[in-house]
């Protein structure tokens, strides 16, 4: 559905997008995360035909969305992050003046605006001023219109951004819904806790490249590598870390006073046995349990917040074939 190659975007020297290559298949729900500055947006409205890039490519379902602007627009529905409403007009009215522009007739727009507001839980606001909804109305009535054409990509920067907790619950399953529609949707957000109850896949951006993108559970194995063990103990720290580094396939990650944290690739059995190897020598365990890696962590980790550039690039040379082999 979107495909990326190698975009770049440079201001004079600074390069705000390097060598951004990505795809997104049809029906996804892709979520685009990074820190403030990160080239989420620069990438976003690039990907809208807002803004020309450097270099590189974008194709939304297999067309060439730099040489086809005209067509391409009729491809998306563009959701900003400051989204703009006439407030002098009615909620009817504002769907049928955006159905006016995508030159619908006026049966055509009446039909699809009342399919539309129904979805966005809008229909009994058909007659009301569009500024007396709250900012959570507003914005489910920008995503109805920018739904008015049924694009093949809806995109959608920062959608959650100001609004209240229950208005950030019924933009999730809004967007939740209309992934069950089979919509292919693009949405970028720092609330990483709702993208991952939402998304499907993920890129992870940082001072303008892609350092981690695919599955959720792609990534998170690439990152936090296999499983990941925590031993709690009362004494005999240094025996439990020798025991430990004799078996195939562990990695110890970090030692505590009273804990040690490793990376694994052991069955149940094989875990059960080490530990109890540490007990007949003295160890005195007091736990242990399987520590489960989240979207928050992860983003610490292939950011500056964490791993810095070394990890960075270790990273995204990892996950580099991924990438390419589902492009």
């Amino acid at each position: 559905m979107l495909q990326i190659d190698h975009l770049y975007k440079n201001y004079g020297k600074f390069q705000a997008v390097k060598d951004l290559t990505l795809h997104v298949p049809e029906g996804d729900l892709f979520g685009f995360v990074g820190p403030n500055g990160a080239g989420k947006t620069t990438t976003i409205r690039m990907v809208c035909g807002l803004m020309r890039p450097t270099a590189g490519g974008i194709k939304i379902n297999g067309m060439n969305a730099l040489t086809k602007q005209k067509e391409i627009r009729k491809q998306i529905g563009y959701v900003p992050d400051f989204f703009g409403v006439y407030d002098n007009l009615k909620v009817k009215e504002y769907m049928d003046f955006y159905g006016s522009m995508y030159r619908m007739d006026s049966k055509e727009i009446e039909r699809i605006s009342g399919d539309l507001l129904e979805l966005v839980n809008l229909s009994d606001k058909k007659e009301v001023f569009v500024d007396t909804l709250s900012r959570g109305m507003k914005q489910r009535l920008c995503v109805a219109r920018a739904l008015i054409h049924n694009p093949a990509l809806l995109v959608l920067d920062e959608p959650n951004s100001g609004l209240d907790p229950r208005a950030r619950v019924e933009m999730k399953e809004l967007l939740l819904n209309l992934k069950s529609m089979g919509k292919t949707i693009v949405i970028s957000s720092h609330i990483l806790s709702e993208l991952s109850e939402m998304c499907n896949s993920i890129g992870i951006m940082d001072n303008g490249s892609l350092v981690a993108a695919g599955t959720i559970e792609d990534v998170m194995e690439s990152v936090f590598g296999n499983d990941q063990l925590i031993i709690t103990l009362e004494s005999g720290r240094e025996t439990a870390v020798r025991i430990a580094s004799e078996y195939a396939g562990v990695k110890v990650q970090s030692v505590g006073e009273h804990e040690i944290k490793l990376s694994h690739t052991m069955t149940k059995k094989e875990i059960a046995k080490m530990i109890g190897t540490m007990i007949a020598q003295d160890v005195v365990v007091t736990g242990f349990h399987k520590q489960e890696g989240n979207l928050e962590t992860l983003f610490m980790r292939v950011t500056e917040g964490d791993a810095g550039s070394e990890g960075n690039a270790c990273l995204k040379g990892g996950l580099e074939n991924a990438v390419e082999s589902d492009s």
